[in-house]
């Protein structure tokens, strides 16, 4: 089984009744074409914790608040023209926390904010208006 695929917590719960009806781990994860490795751990962390959902929260914490990345883009938008280390510096002073200029860009990317230019085209003078 391809480990980008996370089994939910019924199908969990249906294979622990079955190893606690006293099938062996082996002849469950055959008939449930599960790998064997994972049906082990699985008994395992619930002989130990006494839960079998899966653990959420993984990952790296975020810098800023969902309110503060709410705030920067406001800020940006007040003034078009200044620059994500301006941005930066004004975050600074407001809340005192120190974030780098390219959390600023990334927040702004995220908030519909990209640091392009328009283009200015000639106008066509051949074309029919």
């Amino acid at each position: 089984m391809s480990s980008q695929h996370h089994i939910d917590d019924l199908m969990r719960g249906r294979i622990l009744g079955k190893i606690e009806e006293g099938r062996k781990i082996t002849d469950v994860a055959r008939e449930l074409d599960i790998a064997h490795s994972f049906v082990s751990r699985l008994w395992k962390s619930f002989k130990t914790t006494g839960m079998c959902s899966r653990r959420h929260g993984g990952g790296r914490v975020r810098s800023t608040s969902p309110a503060e990345d709410r705030y920067i883009v406001l800020s940006a938008k007040r003034n078009r023209r200044t620059t994500a280390q301006h941005v930066a510096n004004q975050f600074l002073a407001a809340s005192g926390k120190q974030i780098s200029r390219k959390t600023v860009a990334r927040r702004l990317r995220e908030g519909g904010l990209y640091a392009r230019r328009p283009l200015v085209c000639p106008i066509d003078q051949t074309a029919p208006y």
